[in-house]
């Protein structure tokens, strides 16, 4: 048994090194909660909460992540102690939906699991690299030369792969003014479910520019429709906000609505899902990726030791703590050399949590 004496809430808010912009709109400043856990033997494991203060992503907001946890998902772990972190999932399915709140709690019981069993959370997980390349996501920027200049500074700091965001206005000739600056540089384009059916003839323009691939070009809960759109393409499509389970992923690969899926812990309710998604894309030829939601040092360090299974095949959106913060909450900070983060290899999430925010809700454990 896993044995959960407290969990604290800590609120936190930091603000971006700039503002994030996609079709959804513009984030400067940052909301999320870290989860602690801690065993009663000096091991605490830490979560983070992805959700925004907006539904602009999902449904979930920083609110509802707090109600979910405080009066439904803390309640049924009382109920009911675990011996894995997978079971975690399975007693949180009665409870629809709300997968970023459900991710939270049950990340911060995976990183006290690997503490408990003195190892890093990537072999627990049965990651197997050592290091990760990443990339980076680049919002819409007011300007193309500003675009360009951000472009310049992420690859001379070595990242492997550029995404970019995209929308109706801001696509086609933004993406060929960069594919002659950045003839070779392996680029994708992210949409945000900005388009529809009826902007094929539109998008069919993308595979004159040798992209990586197009992520989510439409509605963020359709499967159906990317399949009709995939037929039309050469260049790849990945979903992102349309799978949230291993259930959809399933559906998306017998369809053919896409031939990459980007996996987010918080979108598809943890960890657990996370490794069954990428196990059963791996056994069926869909090649993953691990994408960010801008999150702070606990999230990020659970990124990367997702991102060391073995069918990461793209570099995520893991970046260093310094591209968005001034100050991260984990020592050391992750850092990124020539594109490449070196995965820690001390027990759990592999760094120190230095979280100074106030706790706005803690509750004890019996027995």
């Amino acid at each position: 048994m896993i044995p959960i004496k407290q969990v604290n809430l800590r609120k936190a808010e930091m603000r971006l090194k700039e503002p994030f912009s996609t079709s959804f709109g513009t984030l400067q400043d940052k909301e999320f909660f870290i989860i602690e856990v801690l065993d009663g033997e000096g091991n605490i494991g830490y979560g983070e909460s992805v959700a925004f203060s907006a539904p602009w992503y999902t449904e979930e907001t920083v609110k509802t992540t707090f109600h979910m946890i405080e009066d439904f998902l803390l309640p049924i772990l009382k109920e009911q102690p675990v011996e894995h972190p997978d079971e975690v999932f399975e007693l949180f399915r009665r409870i629809k939906g709300n997968n970023m709140a459900k991710a939270a709690v049950e990340g911060a019981i995976w990183d006290l699991y690997a503490k408990r069993k003195k190892l890093p959370l990537f072999r627990v997980l049965g990651g197997e690299r050592k290091t990760i390349d990443v990339g980076i996501s680049i919002g819409l920027k007011p300007t193309i030369k500003e675009l360009l200049q951000t472009m310049e500074e992420a690859l001379e700091k070595g990242y492997k792969r550029i995404k970019l965001k995209i929308k109706p206005g801001a696509d086609i000739e933004m993406l060929r003014e960069v594919r002659e600056v950045f003839p070779d540089t392996p680029i994708m384009a992210d949409a945000n479910s900005a388009y529809t059916l009826a902007d094929i003839n539109h998008l069919k323009q993308l595979d004159e520019l040798s992209l990586l691939m197009i992520e989510q070009p439409l509605a963020h809960d359709d499967i159906v429709d990317h399949a009709k759109l995939q037929k039309e393409l050469h260049t790849p499509i990945c979903l992102d906000e349309s799978i949230r389970s291993l259930a959809d992923a399933k559906k998306a690969a017998e369809l053919g609505s896409c031939k990459v899926i980007n996996i987010k812990i918080g979108r598809v309710g943890g960890l657990s899902e996370a490794k069954r998604i990428h196990d059963f894309c791996k056994e069926n030829g869909i090649a993953v990726w691990c994408g960010g939601m801008l999150e702070a040092g606990v999230g990020r360090a659970h990124n990367i030791a997702l991102s060391t299974l073995s069918n990461f095949v793209f570099p995520g959106d893991v970046s260093a703590s310094s591209r968005y913060w001034e100050k991260d909450i984990i020592e050391p900070e992750v850092i990124v050399n020539d594109g490449v983060i070196q995965v820690p290899d001390n027990p759990g999430i592999g760094y120190e949590v230095k979280c100074h925010f106030p706790v706005i809700y803690s509750t004890t454990f019996g027995g």
